[in-house]
């Protein structure tokens, strides 16, 4: 009893005259990062922040829809397009969004059908999925095979002004969208792999013939450095002389015919 007297006193009921009207009392919990929609015979009462709430529902009129305020994603896959040079592929791509309107959103779905927030995010990329679909199609059919698969990973396109008005009547914004993956038919890899390896191929003897010509230019440098400098001449001729000296027993004259002329 006194358990029950506190819950009344936090409610604001008077215990001694309205004890009984507990059960016609309803709590709603609105989650962290949600953002709670009170509607009484179907139609919008209130907004509600995140806690939990005490409502009188004599009549059971009241229903709570809890809306994601958090970004939120989903993935579109197997996708086909052609490319601008007619090459057919598959791809996926993330859509990014976020509520911005949640009563706008409702009347575009069925609330009986929202269940949890997970039933919610099926509703809305039921409704943007065909308009971003529309988009990627577009996107990619004006984009060569060959540059699309070189930077695909880095393709993040702009969202057109149109789209992100379609979206936004549905309550939703658009924050990015990316592509996840692409696939082109097994003849077009083989294509591809053999253009890659030729190209690294390529490389490869570029830095060859590079490599080939800075040593042919280096040992000309060092030829003609050999060539004008007196000093390397002379080690050269010690060298030879001590060569022929280490060979046998030899006698040596240094400085020519015309030193032993001028001392004799």
């Amino acid at each position: 009893m006194a358990r029950q007297a506190r819950y009344q006193n936090l409610l604001g009921l008077n215990p001694r005259t309205e004890s009984r009207s507990l059960i016609w009392c309803r709590r709603f919990s609105v989650r962290p990062n949600c953002l709670g929609l009170l509607y009484r015979k179907n139609c919008f009462e209130k907004t509600l922040e995140p806690g939990i709430y005490s409502f009188w529902d004599f009549r059971s009129e009241l229903e709570l829809f809890l809306i994601p305020r958090s970004d939120q994603f989903f993935i579109v896959t197997n996708q086909e397009v052609l490319t601008k040079d007619n090459i057919p592929l598959r791809f996926s791509y993330i859509v990014n969004y976020r509520i911005t309107d949640g009563q706008k959103l409702l009347t575009y779905i069925d609330p009986a059908q929202m269940g949890y927030i997970e039933g919610l995010a099926s509703m809305i990329q039921t409704l943007i999925h065909p308009l971003t679909q529309i988009y990627w199609r577009s996107a990619i059919s004006v984009i060569n095979s060959l540059e699309l698969n070189e930077q695909w990973e880095a393709f993040i396109p702009n969202i057109p002004d149109e789209l992100q008005e379609s979206a936004q009547k549905f309550g939703v914004m658009i924050e990015a969208m990316k592509l996840r993956d692409i696939t082109f038919p097994k003849n077009i890899q083989t294509l591809f792999a053999l253009q890659l390896e030729a190209k690294i191929r390529g490389q490869t003897d570029l830095e060859n013939a590079r490599t080939a010509v800075a040593t042919a230019r280096a040992l000309k440098n060092a030829s003609q450095l050999i060539g004008d400098d007196q000093n390397i001449k002379f080690l050269q001729y010690l060298e030879t002389l001590i060569k022929i000296a280490s060979s046998g027993k030899h006698t040596f004259v240094v400085g020519g015919s015309e030193k032993i002329t001028s001392d004799s």
